[in-house]
């Protein structure tokens, strides 16, 4: 599965089959991990076979169901931070996707308290993303068009289809207040208005938008 293929196949999947992820599947997803920290600085692990991390009303509230794996997000505090931890977790949501693996962002509904107790002293948790074989493979959201996200019109083919993938970007309750520009003929992204996790949103469509059309987006 191509990472265009695994952008168009992914969507946000709450309940999980009652199956643990191979050997092999680890292994790989735990040197991507690495290979993720090594550029970013972060700490990115992934706690399997724990059913702990997504025990808790909010949990439930949130419809996730049989969670037993999850990536947990975190890292020493920068401004970039958040931006940092939204890259490369969908880097991870989009590697996870390419091993037949569902996923789910969550900001809230997890239990926090059991997640944080395994965050080195020193280190801040920004999110955690839901892993295994899901129930079913979700569903496509409602998205915005190009024009209502695009500041700067470019007819450029490389600019089309890094919008068309950052269009299929996951945004906190689907907000997409994310708008794209050109500055000295690179494209630049920046948030419109204010929302919970923008600064991560902005990080997951980045990715979406270089991944697709193999530029690298100021922010």
């Amino acid at each position: 599965m191509t990472i265009l293929e695994a952008i168009d196949a992914r969507h946000s999947v709450r309940a999980y089959q009652d199956k643990p992820i191979d050997p092999e599947t680890r292994r790989q997803l735990d040197g991507f991990a690495a290979a993720c920290n090594q550029e970013s600085g972060l700490n990115i692990f992934i706690r399997y076979d724990d059913p702990d991390g997504f025990d808790s009303r909010l949990a439930h509230y949130g419809r996730f169901r049989n969670v037993r794996n999850y990536i947990v997000l975190s890292g020493k505090k920068s401004d970039d931070f958040e931006f940092l931890c939204g890259y490369y977790g969908e880097k991870m949501v989009l590697f996870a996707q390419q091993h037949h693996l569902n996923t789910c962002w969550a900001a809230l509904t997890f239990n926090k308290k059991k997640v944080k107790a395994l965050i080195p002293a020193g280190e801040t948790l920004c999110m955690v993303i839901a892993l295994g074989y899901g129930e079913t493979q979700g569903t496509s959201r409602k998205s915005k068009s190009a024009r209502d996200v695009v500041e700067t019109p470019c007819d450029l083919p490389w600019f089309s289809q890094g919008i068309e993938a950052a269009l299929k970007a996951p945004t906190a309750v689907n907000q997409q207040k994310f708008r794209f520009s050109l500055r000295n003929g690179s494209p630049f992204i920046s948030v419109r208005g204010i929302g919970s996790m923008t600064k991560v949103d902005l990080g997951i469509v980045a990715y979406h938008f270089e991944a697709a059309s193999g530029k690298k987006v100021l922010h």
